[in-house]
């Protein structure tokens, strides 16, 4: 039977793979454009929660889903704080593969290798006392959970990286492109006071989640 007057050619159901596709792609631009600036308000990580629940979530995207968790898990306190957006600024870039610009001085200072620099051989991690700071886009979970897991073990959490610190977690989401990344940052740093003689460990969250899990 020909659709001669387009009634399921126009249908949603008919037409939902390319929907879908069309949505996705706007999802990328609208990442994109939310952290063309550099950081993420409340006002837009509402927005896009909104977005993702009218447009792609009922999609079986293990990525989208994630970012879609992400927000809920953020949002749930009605207060997006500075941590959060930080975190959600990378995961945004992440997902809609966005460079993210250091700044010249930084770039000429200092040359990282390409692989994530980690301790070799791994280190044993221990919890009681020790002092663990996180970066990048944890697979686990948002940061804040990661950081409870430590606390939950007598570890503690530094608010940035210093030579007070023990260890520094990497998030796996999206840290093949960690040189070009706002965590990168925090990696050069570890990387640095690590090669001075500070006892700093830069592990994956891959080695971070077996020795919690085993």
């Amino acid at each position: 039977m020909s659709d001669i007057y387009g009634e399921f050619a126009n249908s949603r159901h008919f037409n939902q793979a390319r929907m879908d596709r069309r949505a996705a792609d706007t999802l990328v631009g609208l990442a994109a454009g939310i952290t063309a600036d550099g950081i993420v308000t409340q006002e837009e990580a509402l927005f896009l929660h909104h977005w993702l629940e009218s447009h792609l979530v009922h999609l079986d995207d293990p990525v989208i889903n994630l970012l879609y968790r992400r927000l809920n898990s953020m949002l749930a306190d009605g207060v997006l704080d500075a941590d959060e957006a930080a975190e959600l600024l990378d995961t945004l870039r992440a997902f809609s593969g966005l460079p993210i610009p250091t700044s010249a001085s930084t770039r000429s200072a200092f040359t990282p290798p390409n692989d994530l620099p980690l301790n070799q051989p791994l280190p044993e991690i221990e919890w009681t006392g020790r002092l663990f700071v996180f970066t990048g886009v944890m697979a686990y979970g948002p940061r804040k959970e990661c950081q409870q897991l430590v606390v939950d073990r007598g570890g503690e959490i530094g608010k940035s990286v210093s030579k007070k610190i023990h260890y520094l977690v990497i998030g796996s989401v999206g840290n093949e492109q960690w040189r070009h990344s706002s965590y990168g940052l925090k990696i050069i740093k570890a990387l640095e006071l690590r090669e001075a003689g500070a006892p700093v460990a830069i592990v994956s969250e891959d080695h971070w989640q077996k020795a919690l899990f085993g």
